[in-house]
């Protein structure tokens, strides 16, 4: 039987949106991430360890924490940052995952590979 486990995070980040007519200047949000990984319960009685996981999740989360965006991604769009942090843990996790991304309150974007 698969089963899913879930993780909540938080990143603060600056970026602008180039050639946006209200998001082309620097501003920030406070990026609440929710990591969802599926797999099936081994002989440890777990799916994997939730500390485990959250040491993966931390370590990729400081590459875009406290940071400007555009270092990192040409049009940093919650779309585009959502689909690169979803490429970084996949990498890192081997197990189908989601990965989704609120931009402030109310405005989310997810990437699923379920």
């Amino acid at each position: 039987m698969k089963m899913r486990l879930g993780i909540v995070d938080y990143i603060d980040s600056a970026h602008y949106l180039p050639g946006h007519e209200t998001c082309g200047i620097v501003h920030g949000h406070t990026y609440k991430t929710e990591i969802v990984i599926e797999g099936e319960k081994k002989e440890t009685g777990m799916v994997m360890d939730f500390y485990e996981i959250k040491k993966v999740i931390k370590e990729v989360l400081k590459e875009y924490d406290h940071v400007l965006l555009n270092d990192i991604l040409e049009f940093p769009s919650v779309e585009n940052l959502c689909e690169h942090v979803h490429a970084n843990l996949s990498s890192r996790l081997d197990f189908p995952l989601s990965v989704k991304m609120w931009e402030g309150n109310g405005k989310w974007c997810e990437v699923s590979a379920f």
